[in-house]
């Protein structure tokens, strides 16, 4: 398994490979493609289609089968590529957070070789994964860098069947996920285009329909995420505020620059907007609605409606992650 790792973005790939223009995101109860075209200096954003999937199709859980209906959800991965013109042979795959256990490990000496460094963040995951590493599917980067020269990275650990069961139903829709990667990744990837540098730290609520994710990034790497199920808009929010009091004592932190609300409309939009307030009550800081910003734009040019921001973002995001990347970019194996 080959990770690209990069030093502007806290990305991962299970699979690296030259990036592709369409990506494919499998999500509780649907599937959504978006394909992209480069029109001079810009991203346009040249197809996107999304197909639901019934309940009991996927259940997307950390230790357990995910895919209960192999030929329903190939049937709807098609479906969504068919819409795209042209139909792309290769995608990126994203998949829900909940598929994967992301931890944040931190040395306070890193090996110079990078085989010694892989065997110890294979030896910390095998200390804290509920299944058997040999079973795993690893991927790590360099996270954020201490003063004394302390390092901590960014690894991420699922089943490898688990992985295995989405490919499979993508290739026999008819593309080869070249690229596979978690759904918050990618939005942070998405929020990092849009070309706004946070001075402070930033927050990230990634609200879907069935789970949340909180992520703050510093200097374009992660320093926090936290993924939990989460019944209401009440209780997500005091989990936010529970993360910034975290953030405040222990990370040493001075607040956020700001707070970045994506996926909510997925919860309708009465509900989103409940949580955007509740956010600002607990925080004293009004939630942005991620945008496309300068990265993507529509073919029409016109603004793109919160709820498509929302449904394609963690694709986009995906289609972005080579772009973002910087110069000295390095191979390592997992």
């Amino acid at each position: 398994m080959t990770t690209r790792t990069r030093t502007r973005s806290p990305v991962f790939g299970w699979l690296a490979s030259p990036p592709p223009s369409a990506a494919v995101e499998v999500a509780h109860g649907r599937v959504t493609a978006v394909s992209v075209a480069q029109q001079a200096d810009t991203l346009v954003l040249s197809g996107h289609a999304t197909v639901g999937l019934g309940a009991g199709v996927v259940d997307p859980v950390l230790n357990a089968s995910n895919v209960h209906d192999a030929s329903i959800l190939t049937a709807a991965i098609r479906s969504a590529l068919d819409k795209l013109s042209p139909r792309p042979k290769r995608v990126g795959l994203v998949l829900p957070d909940t598929i994967a256990k992301v931890s944040l490990v931190k040395f306070e000496k890193v090996p110079a070789r990078v085989q010694d460094l892989d065997q110890l963040i294979h030896w910390q995951v095998r200390k804290a994964a509920p299944f058997r590493v040999e079973d795993a599917q690893i991927a790590w980067v360099p996270a954020h860098g201490f003063a004394d020269g302390a390092r901590e990275f960014l690894v991420t650990t699922a089943r490898r069947d688990v992985i295995e069961s989405y490919e499979n139903a993508c290739t026999a829709a008819g593309a080869y996920p070249g690229i596979v990667d978690i759904a918050s990744f990618n939005v942070i990837n998405l929020v990092m285009a849009e070309g706004e540098a946070a001075e402070r730290d930033w927050l990230l609520v990634h609200a879907t329909a069935d789970y949340a994710t909180l992520a703050v990034v510093r200097n374009g790497n992660l320093i926090f995420f936290r993924n939990r199920t989460t019944a209401d808009e009440g209780d997500l929010a005091d989990l936010v505020h529970q993360t910034a009091m975290y953030h405040e004592d222990r990370l040493g932190g001075g607040g956020f620059s700001r707070i970045v609300l994506a996926g909510a409309t997925a919860r309708g939009a009465d509900q989103a907007e409940r949580l955007r307030r509740q956010v600002e009550e607990r925080t004293g800081t009004r939630p942005d609605s991620i945008g496309f910003g300068t990265a993507v734009t529509l073919r029409d040019r016109i603004s793109a409606a919160p709820e498509l921001v929302d449904t394609t973002a963690p694709a986009i995001g995906l289609l972005l992650r080579e772009r973002l990347a910087g110069r000295g970019a390095s191979e390592r194996v997992a």
